[in-house]
């Protein structure tokens, strides 16, 4: 059987990203049944509600949505259940002093297959502001128009 090399991105949570200033990212295993394998290699799940959470001394993903799988029998998994999330020990006493200490929260960005297993990018966030937001928006605007600006000068349009 040939080995899959490379990445394939099966969920992206782009409302991650304008809704929390992501401090610091980590690439993580996630613990799964063969049931929700084969529904992720479908390329079907939603990161839109979950979130990770310390439990224990564990990190774990909740919420996360991985529908039933098609040809699945009565084996098949729950779709909402929390599932364990596979970090060195380093980083998880790193996470659990972060979260603990300052109030920040694990986030999930992405779910990808690298080198045919399943990895979660999660992401050290702290929650945004309305005016943060817009400060963003404002900010992405600015570059926008900085760069087209700078585009119709070289072209020689002014």
């Amino acid at each position: 059987m040939v080995k899959e090399r490379g990445q394939k991105v099966i969920a992206s949570n782009r409302k991650a990203r304008h809704d929390w200033a992501i401090l610091d990212t980590y690439e993580a295993g996630i613990q799964l049944v063969g049931t929700e394998v084969k529904s992720l290699r479908m390329g079907r799940a939603s990161l839109v509600d979950a979130f990770a959470q310390v439990d224990d001394g564990e990190i774990w993903l909740h919420a996360l949505h991985i529908p039933e799988y098609v040809a699945g029998t009565w084996t098949n998994h729950e779709v909402r259940r929390k599932r364990k999330l596979l970090l060195h020990k380093a980083e998880i006493e790193r996470l659990i002093g972060k979260t603990k200490e300052s109030g920040l929260s694990l986030i999930p960005l992405q779910m990808y297959f690298k080198d045919g297993y399943v990895k979660v990018e999660i992401a050290l966030a702290k929650g945004k502001k309305a005016y943060d937001k817009r400060q963003d928006i404002a900010k992405r605007d600015a570059n926008r128009e900085i760069a087209r600006a700078h585009g119709r000068a070289l072209k020689g349009r002014y």
